[in-house]
C-alpha cells in the first residue's frame, strides 16, 4: 500500500542516497554545461524531478542527492526541496559534493565510493536501510513495496530488477535468480546471457552491514568503487541474502540522444504507461514563473505539449515545447523536443531534433535529424540571425 505524501512512517527507517554526479558524456552537447539528472524533460520537469518524487510519494522524506560533475544548475533547481515537500519537519534534501580533508581529495570514483565517501553524512542520520537510487532515469516506482519485499525476505540486499528483450539483455548487468527471486549470479553485460532480468541500479541495503563491507574493504586497500563490478559479487560470494525485486512498469534509462529522444516521443501519449496525470502519484518539479502560453492566428499546433511561456506563430506537430519557447511564423517544428527559452526563427525547418535550452535557430534554418537525431546545444546559435531571431 503507498504511503501518503504527508507519511513519516519510513521517517527514520530508510534513507535514500541519489546518485547524481554522472558527466553523461553520451549526451553529448546537452550535458557540457550541466550535470545529466538536470537535462530537462517533458517540457516541465528534469529527469532528477521523477526521483525525487517517487521518494516523496513512497514516504521517503530524507534524501542525500550525491552530485559531481557540473552541479550549479542541479543544486539551484533542487534548492532546499521545498518543491517536492522535503521542507517540513523531520524531512530535507542535502546536497552532497566532493571535498577535501587531511586525507586528501574526496572525488567520487564509483557508486559504491560515493556512499563511502558521504558515510559521515548517514551515519549522522543513523538509517535502518539505505536506498541508493540514480538521478538520471525516467519512471514512477513505490520504493514502498520494494522495502516491504526487502523485510519479508529477510535480505541484507535486494537490487530492483526489469525484465528486458532477451536479445538486448547483454547490454545490462543481469541478476541470475532461483524459484524465490534469490539472486545466485550477477552478470554484467554477458555475452550469452541466462536470464533478461536487467538490473535498475537501484538498491537497498541494511545500513550496519553495508557500513561495515565498505570499511573493511578501504582499510584492505581492496577499494570497492561500484556496486555492480564489486559489491554486489562480494555480498554474493560471502553468502549474503541477496534478492531481486522485479519491477513491471514504466522505466527508461535516458542516457543516450536516442533514448532521450524516444522517451520524450512516449511521454506526448496521452495514454502512456507513465501516467503523468495520475493524481495520486504527482511528478512534482520547480517550475520558473511564466505567463501564459500564446498562439497566435497562424498557429497550427497538434498531437503536442506546449507549457507555459511559449509563443507559438508557426506550425508544430508530435512535440514538445518547454517553457518559454518562441516559435516565429513560417517555422515548421516535428518529432522535436525544444528546451527551455530557446527560440525558433521565421521559416525554420526542424524534424526529429532535440534544441537545447536558450538555443537560436535563426531564421531560414534546417535542422533535420531524419538520419541521425539531430541535437543543438546549449545556447547554440545555428544559422544567420536577424534583429527578429535574437
Amino acid at each position: 500500500m503507498k504511503a501518503s505524501p504527508s507519511s513519516n512512517k519510513m521517517k527514520t527507517e530508510i534513507l535514500a542516497m541519489i546518485l547524481a554526479g554522472g558527466k553523461g558524456s553520451r549526451l553529448g552537447k546537452l550535458t557540457q554545461k550541466i550535470a545529466k539528472p538536470a537535462v530537462p524533460f517533458g517540457g516541465r520537469y528534469r529527469i532528477i524531478d521523477f526521483t525525487l518524487s517517487n521518494c516523496i510519494n513512497s514516504g521517503i522524506t530524507k534524501v542525500g542527492v550525491v552530485t559531481q560533475y557540473q552541479p550549479l544548475a542541479l543544486n539551484n533547481h533542487i534548492g532546499n526541496g521545498s518543491s517536492w515537500g522535503f521542507d517540513g519537519l523531520n524531512s530535507g534534501v542535502t546536497i552532497l559534493q566532493p571535498y577535501s580533508s587531511n586525507d586528501g581529495s574526496k572525488w567520487f570514483e564509483g557508486t559504491a565510493h560515493a556512499i563511502y565517501q558521504n558515510m559521515d553524512y548517514i551515519d549522522q542520520e543513523d538509517p535502518q536501510y539505505v536506498l541508493v537510487l540514480s538521478g538520471d532515469h525516467i519512471y514512477k516506482m513505490d520504493y514502498e513495496a520494494m522495502l516491504e519485499d526487502h523485510k519479508a525476505n529477510n535480505a541484507s540486499l535486494t537490487v530492483a530488477v526489469i525484465e528486458v528483450p532477451m536479445e538486448e539483455a547483454s547490454r545490462f548487468g543481469i541478476m541470475n535468480t532461483d524459484e524465490n527471486d534469490r539472486i545466485i549470479e550477477f552478470e554484467e553485460k554477458p555475452e550469452e546471457p541466462k536470464s533478461n532480468l536487467a538490473s535498475m541500479g537501484i538498491y537497498i541495503f541494511n545500513w550496519s552491514r553495508l557500513r561495515s563491507v565498505l570499511l573493511n574493504s578501504y582499510k584492505k586497500d581492496d577499494q570497492m568503487l561500484d556496486f555492480g563490478k564489486h559489491v554486489i559479487p562480494a555480498y554474493l560470494e560471502s553468502g549474503e541474502n541477496v534478492f531481486a525485486y522485479r519491477f513491471d512498469g514504466y522505466w527508461k534509462d535516458v542516457g543516450t540522444i536516442d533514448s532521450l529522444w524516444e522517451a520524450s516521443m512516449e511521454f506526448i501519449d496521452p495514454a502512456h504507461n507513465l501516467n503523468i496525470r495520475d493524481k495520486n502519484w504527482r511528478v512534482l518539479a520547480k517550475n520558473t514563473i511564466s505567463p501564459p502560453h500564446f498562439l497566435t492566428e497562424s498557429a497550427d499546433v497538434k498531437n503536442s505539449l506546449v507549457v507555459d511561456g511559449c509563443y507559438v506563430a508557426g506550425e508544430v506537430e508530435h512535440s514538445i515545447l518547454s517553457n518559454d519557447v518562441q516559435v516565429k511564423e513560417g517555422a515548421k517544428v516535428v518529432d522535436s523536443v525544444i528546451m527551455p527559452g530557446a527560440t525558433i526563427g521565421k521559416n525554420v525547418q526542424i524534424t526529429k531534433a532535440i534544441i537545447g535550452e536558450n538555443a537560436i535557430i535563426g531564421d531560414d534554418a534546417v535542422v533535420d535529424g531524419t538520419e541521425e537525431i539531430a541535437v543543438v546545444g546549449y545556447s547554440e546559435v545555428i544559422g544567420v540571425l536577424t534583429s527578429e531571431s535574437e
